[in-house]
């Protein structure tokens, strides 16, 4: 990482979401006073800048100061999001999905939590708040578990989020995180299309010497509904890899519960066989 001469990053990876970053980034811009100082830079990387939403986005950007446009197609992926920290000049980065608003003092919370832990190897979270507004029920993590599809599902530590103080969470939902820029892990770099990072990237960090931390105060809503539908490929083949390969990386194990739980999950919801194929040549290119 190059020498950092600016406070914070914020980026965000877009796919033909010009709606989502506009509204995004004009809420920080207005709403959150540091976003108006030169401690703070965007950064959105843009995973199909030739689509008319693409050139929409890259003109929009040109009105923001301190903002950096880069466009990206070596391939469409969740891994997009490296890119972020790669380009960040930031000492500390967010990475927020571009149909996500924060509350008012979540960037504030953010910087004091860093402040209190210097070299800071911790991945850094907050409650997600759902569309009626209701802070006292917002979900501070994921509880560990296989369902619908995916590793993890939406939980609330009514007790530590009642009390506002920052604490160790097990992983959560990735619409929004930080770190500290020269301490990000990285996603695997053979990850394919989307899904799967959530509780590998928590336990990539943890071995890496951190924690997952949730701040209570970093409030965020994320926009789920896609009236339109979702513009990129979801593959469920491509979560599948995604999951046998970031757990291999971590365990080096194929046996390891991670692994056996993805399998047993996933394994009657692909054409039969398809799922050995997929392990078999994880293992391959991994161990």
């Amino acid at each position: 990482m190059k020498h950092p001469d600016k406070l914070l990053t914020i980026g965000t990876a877009v796919y033909d979401d010009y709606d989502g970053v506009f509204f995004t980034l004009q809420s920080l811009r207005m709403h959150h006073e540091i976003c108006k100082t030169d401690d703070v830079e965007f950064v959105v990387i843009d995973n199909n800048p030739d689509s008319p939403s693409g050139q929409a986005t890259q003109a929009f950007c040109k009105w923001i100061k301190n903002c950096n446009y880069v466009p990206y197609t070596l391939k469409k992926s969740t891994t997009v999001r490296n890119e972020i920290f790669r380009q960040a000049r930031g000492k500390y980065a967010i990475s927020m999905d571009c149909h996500v608003l924060l509350f008012n003092g979540a960037l504030e919370s953010l910087l004091n939590y860093y402040a209190k832990n210097p070299d800071c190897k911790d991945i850094v979270s907050g409650p997600l708040v759902y569309d009626g507004l209701d802070e006292k029920n917002a979900s501070t993590h994921f509880k560990p578990g296989w369902g619908s599809g995916m590793y993890g599902q939406w939980a609330t530590d009514h007790d530590n989020l009642h009390k506002g103080e920052p604490f160790e969470i097990p992983m959560q939902g990735l619409g929004l995180f930080s770190c500290e820029t020269k301490n990000w892990v990285g996603f695997n770099k053979t990850f394919r299309g989307f899904g799967g990072e959530e509780g590998y990237i928590h336990e990539k960090f943890r071995q890496f010497g951190g924690k997952a931390i949730c701040i209570p105060q970093l409030k965020w809503m994320h926009r789920f509904v896609r009236p339109a539908g979702v513009p990129y490929p979801l593959i469920l083949e491509d979560r599948i890899w995604n999951y046998f390969v970031g757990w291999l990386e971590l365990t080096q194990d194929p046996h390891h519960e991670m692994i056996q739980g993805a399998y047993k999950h996933f394994h009657n919801k692909i054409p039969a066989g398809s799922i050995d194929h997929i392990l078999n040549q994880a293992i391959k290119q991994t161990l």
